[in-house]
């Protein structure tokens, strides 16, 4: 998400520019509640998690209140100054970074148990996520496991959406290296979506053996 003008850049933008909004909106959710389905998945020992687009480090207050140690990943000054003052605990640790390279991410040399991509994906369009696929790979523990969710529909005109078909993700991640463990598609939980017509397909993988 490079350039200054790039599509990248004004979703950034659009997300600062909206934070107050979406701050309330992102903690109104109840993070055991949207990962129950999948939860029998997620790490059973306390393990590191990534978290790619952490909001307001919501799930990561979640994923550290397991006994996770967490990098949360946030590109939006806005939302990381929000989760150190809503979630001030020593599991988390924020850094300000992007998909599809994560060069700050890369470059400590970490592998993780948990990758956690949730409601960023439909914000690269198919070069990027062809590109991010493998940096995610290398970031998976070979125990580990990489969860999606891939939003089908429109977004709010300052962050749009980029078509993201589930089977375009999951032949993405089976040629890089992942085997699919899960798939589900689930209405939004926010109304207003819902009633856009947008919906949520949640994708586990694992490492190929």
């Amino acid at each position: 998400m490079a350039g200054g003008d790039s599509p990248g850049e004004r979703i950034l933008r659009g997300y600062e520019d909206s934070a107050n909004e979406l701050i309330a909106r992102y903690e109104a959710i109840s993070s055991a509640r949207e990962y129950a389905p999948l939860a029998h998945l997620l790490p059973a020992r306390a393990g590191r998690v990534l978290d790619l687009g952490a909001g307001t480090g919501r799930d990561a207050a979640w994923f550290a209140g397991m006994g996770h140690s967490v990098l949360a990943v946030e590109p939006v000054r806005r939302f990381r100054a929000a989760g150190a003052r809503l979630h001030p605990t020593a599991g988390i640790e924020w850094v300000d970074d992007t998909l599809p390279a994560l060069r700050s991410v890369t470059s400590r040399g970490l592998r993780f148990d948990l990758v956690n991509v949730n409601g960023v994906w439909q914000h690269l369009d198919a070069g990027q996520r062809h590109t991010a696929m493998p940096v995610l790979r290398a970031l998976v523990a070979p125990e580990g496991r990489l969860v999606v969710s891939v939003r089908h529909g429109p977004g709010a005109p300052s962050r749009p959406c980029f078509q993201a078909p589930a089977q375009d993700t999951i032949d993405c991640a089976v040629d890089n290296g992942f085997a699919l463990d899960y798939a589900e598609e689930r209405e939004s939980i926010h109304p207003a979506n819902r009633a856009a017509g947008v919906t949520w397909t949640w994708l586990v993988f694992s490492p190929a053996i």
